[in-house]
């Protein structure tokens, strides 16, 4: 089902999705009935790195925002405290790629989330783990 972050987290949620027609990201976040984040996501020409390939840290801020994002629609208002991200593949500009992620484990304050990048046809461009620290009064 579709789902609208900037409704549960609030307008600062614009760094990464709030163009929907530009040329950097285009992304579009879904939940599935576990309430697992996942997302279809368009890297644009204004996010290259390597000729015509995504930036590094153009993937890292769509993992950060993702990830984060995750926690928040697991029930856990969170901050990305650490994020790892691991580059398996040069991702292609002007490709669709999806991302799943998944809450791993949640003690105390700490929300470890887990996401990958992937291409249609099962290709790996890059897998991420945040550790998520939940935001004080927030609930």
């Amino acid at each position: 089902m579709p789902f609208d972050g900037k409704s549960l987290v609030g307008e600062s949620l614009r760094f990464v999705s709030d163009d929907p027609e530009g040329n950097r990201f285009r992304i579009r976040y879904y939940l599935d009935p576990e309430r697992r984040l996942h997302a279809r996501i368009w890297f644009g020409p204004e996010t290259e790195g390597p000729p015509g390939h995504a930036h590094g840290g153009s993937i890292a801020a769509v993992m950060d925002e993702a990830l984060g994002l995750a926690g928040w629609a697991a029930g856990y208002p969170v901050v990305v405290g650490n994020l790892n991200v691991s580059f398996r593949t040069m991702l292609p500009l002007r490709r669709v790629v999806t991302l799943a992620s998944e809450v791993v484990s949640a003690a105390g304050r700490k929300v470890t989330v887990r996401g990958r990048l992937v291409g249609p046809r099962g290709t790996v461009y890059a897998e991420a783990e945040s550790l998520c620290i939940t935001i004080p009064h927030q609930r």
